[in-house]
């Protein structure tokens, strides 16, 4: 019944019902989110049975061998709180790291997403300037023949 909070559950959920690497990642997400919400709730349902636990017994008024035991049950019963406010307070670190390392995976999703969209830029561009580059080539050639075959070139006295 207590969470000691080590297994965060959720894991790898791998390829779950064919939608592509972003229909498992939503599903291993859904079921991680189910795991933390259920160990949220055994923690907190943890937390008060203790505490209501801890109040019942705690009455002065009876014999003091009853004292010692309702004394050890006060204990007992305030060791499991703290173990489920630890096991909340490591909820929330993981839950803490889970978003910043959710945030770097994103963002480096979208580095990658722009580096695959600049290098098509880049091949394209490639591409433009090598067609802009033949056709000044052919140009400049046909330029050149004009130029070498006119009367110009052959008489340079001839002005227009």
């Amino acid at each position: 019944m207590m969470n000691k909070g080590g297994a965060a559950g959720g894991g790898g959920m791998g390829g779950l019902g064919g939608g592509g690497p972003t229909a498992a990642a939503a599903a291993a997400g859904a079921q991680k989110q189910k795991n933390l919400m259920q160990r949220v709730e055994n923690d907190i349902a943890n937390i008060v049975d203790n505490f209501s636990h801890l109040v019942n017994v705690s009455r002065v008024d009876d014999p003091p061998v009853r004292n010692s035991q309702e004394a050890f049950m006060m204990e007992m019963r305030a060791a499991r709180m703290v173990q489920a406010a630890d096991s909340l307070l490591k909820l929330v670190s993981e839950l803490k790291q889970t978003a910043i390392f959710s945030g770097f995976a994103s963002l480096n999703d979208h580095v990658e997403q722009r580096t695959k969209e600049f290098d098509h830029l880049a091949e394209t561009t490639d591409r433009t300037l090598a067609r802009i580059g033949d056709k000044a080539a052919a140009s400049l050639k046909e330029l050149e023949s004009h130029y070498y075959s006119s009367a110009q070139r052959a008489n340079p006295d001839l002005q227009p």
